[in-house]
């Protein structure tokens, strides 16, 4: 397959689909069609990254937080994703707050409701009625969330 970095898909998106190569998409299957059924609701993300003086901030990699008075979702500490490594008296870390999506954002997680799940559906048949040679794959393009190990299922489905 050819691999293109810093590509816009959607600068040569014409081109791609004359192609007659079979693509992967695994971007927001509402954008593909141009928002032409309208736009499905995605949660995106705000980052704050700081420096701790300390060896150890909280232990591990990933510290979730699902309860409602504290404001982000989840604490990275960096170091511990490589084992260890780095500065005896520092570490990074950033916080992660949920934020509303628009336009322009990166879009992290669809939002399953009633609403959203029928406009989907809507943009399935669309895609259906399409090019066979695009399939959607991913949280984006299957609007659906999912773990590591669904990912990693929903891909090998796809492939069959």
């Amino acid at each position: 397959i050819d691999v293109k970095l810093n590509t816009d898909f959607f600068d040569k998106k014409d081109e791609y689909l004359k192609s007659g190569k079979r693509i992967i998409f695994t971007g927001m299957i509402d954008q593909f069609f141009e928002y032409t059924l309208g736009e499905l609701e995605y949660r995106s993300l705000r980052f704050e990254t700081e420096i701790k003086d300390v060896d150890n901030y909280q232990g591990n990699a990933v510290v979730n937080y699902t309860d409602a008075e504290t404001p982000y979702t989840r604490v990275i500490e960096h170091k511990h994703f490589e084992f260890g490594k780095g500065n005896k008296n520092k570490t990074v870390i950033t916080h992660e707050y949920p934020k509303n999506w628009s336009r322009g954002d990166e879009p992290y997680y669809p939002i399953d409701n009633k609403r959203n799940r029928s406009l989907y559906k809507e943009y399935t048949e669309l895609a259906a009625k399409n090019d066979d040679n695009v399939v959607f794959g991913g949280r984006l393009g299957q609007y659906r969330y999912y773990n590591m190990d669904q990912t990693i299922m929903s891909a090998l489905r796809l492939v069959k």
